[in-house]
């Protein structure tokens, strides 16, 4: 058996300045954030980000890690916008290419299959393409001529995302309703990495679950790292859910420098992911978290 465990810190040593990374869960939920803050406290800058955003987007853009961002959305479930990523864009400190989300699952989804672009009807009538004057059109072969987008392959550098179970050879299962696009990113990937709430036995992983749960096979996988609560403050269900109190309590310290580096020092700057945990409160108090309405 090949192990492939890590630890966080091995997984940011993998990114290098200028890299494309890819960064799995959708908005607020089942963001590698552990990863994320550690990779904020890295000298590791100039980097391309993949996601359909949410708080990982606006702390990477906080701690100028990020010279681009290729997004669908960047959303904080109970905020609307990231605030973060809303300033860096609105001043002009990165680069932005957004897309709507099927044209972004495309672009992933052809770099995983290993083809150069697919094509789409999603873009026309609107203005993601005057806003991406590098998409190019491709007619049909098949005799109705009809004219559509041809979304080029997004290949990425590395991918990291965030599972409930893992093992130690890379298999990675999602007990929550939706896997997002976590395994087409690894397969897009030359280096896929798994934060995982905890790393099992190969044989458990079907202890919680079904076989359909186990969404990454390790054959997509570099390595995975066990950090329980690796999530938060986004959610991970049902292992615990999105914690709307410090969403909100992140969302307002983009509003003045000052509450910005009392957030960022507080709860970033940290030395390692157990000091963070108790900064927010404790393992015990993420477990009572329960489903926020928004």
């Amino acid at each position: 058996m090949t192990d492939k465990t890590r630890s966080l810190a091995e997984v940011v040593e993998a990114i290098e300045d200028g890299m494309t990374i890819g960064i799995g869960g959708w908005g607020a939920r089942r963001k590698p954030m552990a990863f994320v803050r550690e990779l904020c406290r890295s000298s590791v800058k100039d980097l391309t980000l993949v996601s359909f955003g949410g708080p990982d987007v606006g702390l990477l853009c906080a701690a100028g890690k990020v010279d681009r961002v290729v997004y669908g959305f960047v959303s904080l479930d109970v905020v609307a916008l990231d605030p973060y990523f809303r300033r860096a864009r609105e001043r002009g400190e990165v680069a932005a290419r957004e897309l709507d989300e099927g044209m972004l699952y495309w672009s992933i989804y052809a770099a995983a299959l290993r083809l150069p672009f697919l094509p789409i009807r999603a873009g026309f009538g609107s203005d993601v393409m005057s806003f991406n004057p590098d998409l190019r059109t491709v007619a049909s072969p098949y005799g109705d001529g009809e004219e559509l987008v041809a979304m080029p392959a997004l290949n990425l550098d590395v991918a990291v995302i965030h599972a409930n179970r893992a093992d130690a050879r890379g298999n990675a299962q999602v007990l929550g309703p939706d896997p997002h696009f976590d395994e087409l990113l690894c397969l897009a990937a030359a280096e896929a990495y798994v934060t995982a709430e905890q790393i099992v036995r190969t044989e458990d992983l079907l202890s919680e679950g079904c076989i359909h749960s186990l969404h990454v096979n390790r054959s997509a996988v570099t390595g995975v790292a066990e950090v329980p609560f690796g999530a938060h403050p986004t959610s991970c269900v049902p292992d615990y859910d999105l914690d709307a109190d410090h969403i909100r309590e992140y969302a307002r310290s983009a509003t003045d420098p000052e509450s910005e580096r009392a957030y960022l020092a507080f709860y970033v700057d940290v030395l390692d992911h157990a000091e963070y945990l108790a900064a927010v409160g404790g393992e015990a108090k993420i477990r009572l978290l329960t489903a926020t309405s928004f």
